[in-house]
C-alpha cells in the first residue's frame, strides 16, 4: 500500500528552525543595543529577555498552530510595551505572526490580534497613567497596523488565486485523463469487437467445412490468422499508450480512412461483400476526424457481420466543403422500425457527437439498416 508524503521538504524544515532563531537573536540583541540612551525606559532585565524569547521562538509553531502563536506574540508584545521596556525591534515577531495569520486565511484572528495590541497599548497606557502619547503618534501606529493588515490581505488574495488556479489545473488534468480513458476504452471495444466478430464468422465457416470439404477450410483459417494478428497489432498500439513505454509503439492508434481498403478486403473475406463508393475529392483529414470516421465504418461493418445476417454492405463516403458524410447500408433482415441500439450504435454516436456531428440509424428502403454520420470538417 502506497502512502503520500505530506511532510515539509528539507529546505522548509531548515527555514522553520532558522526563522525563530534569527528573529529571537535579532530582537534580543537589537533591543539591548537600542536601550542605550533610553533613560526614561525600564532597564533591561531577565523578564524582558523572556518576553522577547517567547515572541521570537514561538514562531517555530507558526505554520502548525497559527492562531495560538499569534496570541503568544500579542500577549508578550503588549506586556513588554506596558512594562515600558526600551523601544526596539520588539514588534518584529508580532508583525510576522499577524502577516502570516492573515495570509494563511485566518483573517478574523489576524485583525482581532491587530486591534487587541493597538487598543491594549493605547488604552493600557491611559489606564496605568503612563505618560500619554500624542495624537500624531497614536494615529501613526494605527495607520501602520492597518497597512500591515491590508498587506496580509493582499498576499492572502494572491495565495487564494494561485491555489484556485492550481485546483483548476488539477481538475482539468483529471477531466482530460477521464476523457482519454473513455476514448481508449472505445478504441479497445471497436478493435476487439471487429476482429473477434470476423474470427467468429471464419471459425464457424472452418468448422462447417473441415469435415465435408477440408480443402476449403484453409482460406477461413488463414483469415482467422490474419485477423488475430491485426488485432494483436492494434491492441499493442493502444496498450502502448497506457504503458507509456519507451518502445516503438505509436502514441496514437494510426487507423484512418487510408486503411479503409484493407478493412473492406478483410471484411469481404469474412463472407460479407462490401462495396466502397467515394463522392468528392478525397483529402487529408484532421487526425481525430480521420480516426473517428474509420472507427464508425469499422463498427458499422462489425454490427452487420454480427447481427444483420446480411450478404452485402455498401460504404459511401462524401467529401463536402464543410462536412464529411458517411453512409453504411446493408441488405440484412427487414426492419419495420428504428433498430434497437446497443453499445455499437451508442459508441458510434458518441464519436460523432464528440466532433460536433450527428449519427442516425434507420431502416433502408429495402429493409436493411442504414447508418449515416455527418461530421463537420
Amino acid at each position: 500500500m502506497s502512502t503520500t508524503d505530506t511532510s515539509p521538504s528539507y529546505g522548509a524544515r531548515i527555514w522553520r528552525v532558522l526563522l525563530p532563531l534569527v528573529v529571537t537573536v535579532f530582537t534580543v540583541v537589537g533591543t539591548f543595543g537600542a536601550s542605550r540612551g533610553q533613560v526614561d525606559r525600564h532597564e533591561p532585565d531577565w523578564f524582558m529577555v523572556v518576553l522577547l524569547m517567547i515572541a521570537g521562538l514561538s514562531l517555530y509553531w507558526l505554520r502548525t498552530n497559527t492562531v495560538p502563536v499569534l496570541w503568544a506574540t500579542v500577549v508578550s508584545t503588549l506586556t513588554y510595551m506596558l512594562l515600558e521596556y526600551p523601544w526596539g525591534p520588539v514588534v518584529f515577531p508580532f508583525v510576522i505572526a499577524v502577516f502570516t495569520t492573515i495570509r494563511l486565511g485566518h483573517r478574523l484572528a489576524g485583525w482581532i490580534g491587530l486591534v487587541t495590541l493597538y487598543v491594549g497599548h493605547v488604552g493600557g497606557r491611559m489606564i496605568l497613567g503612563i505618560n500619554e502619547q500624542g495624537v500624531y503618534q497614536v494615529l501613526l501606529v494605527g495607520t501602520c497596523f492597518t497597512v500591515l493588515g491590508f498587506l496580509g490581505e493582499l498576499f492572502r488574495a494572491h495565495r487564494d488565486r494561485v491555489m484556485a488556479a492550481a485546483r483548476t489545473r488539477k481538475e482539468e488534468e483529471l477531466r482530460r485523463a477521464g476523457e482519454e480513458r473513455l476514448r481508449i476504452a472505445q478504441e479497445l471495444h471497436d478493435v476487439v469487437a471487429h476482429h473477434i466478430s470476423l474470427i467468429n464468422v471464419q471459425a464457424s465457416t472452418a468448422l462447417h467445412l473441415v469435415d465435408r470439404q477440408p480443402e476449403q477450410a484453409a482460406p477461413a483459417l488463414s483469415a482467422i490468422k490474419e485477423a488475430s494478428k491485426e488485432a494483436l497489432v492494434e491492441l499493442r498500439s493502444i496498450v502502448g499508450i497506457l504503458r507509456q513505454s519507451d518502445e516503438s509503439a505509436p502514441r496514437q492508434p494510426v487507423a484512418g480512412l487510408d486503411h479503409l481498403d484493407h478493412l473492406v478486403s478483410r471484411t469481404s473475406r469474412a463472407g460479407l461483400e462490401v462495396h466502397k463508393i467515394v463522392h468528392g475529392e478525397p483529402r487529408p483529414l484532421p487526425t481525430g476526424l480521420d480516426r473517428a470516421a474509420f472507427r464508425i465504418i469499422q463498427e458499422s461493418l462489425t454490427n452487420v457481420v454480427r447481427h444483420a445476417r446480411a450478404t452485402s454492405a455498401t460504404v459511401r463516403i462524401q467529401y463536402g466543403e464543410q462536412t464529411l458524410v458517411l453512409q453504411i447500408d446493408d441488405n440484412g433482415e427487414s426492419l419495420t422500425g428504428p433498430p434497437t441500439e446497443g453499445n455499437g450504435i451508442s459508441g458510434m454516436r458518441e464519436r460523432a457527437t464528440a466532433l460536433g456531428g450527428t449519427l442516425t440509424a434507420n431502416p433502408t428502403p429495402a429493409g436493411g439498416l442504414r447508418i449515416t454520420a455527418t461530421l463537420p470538417l
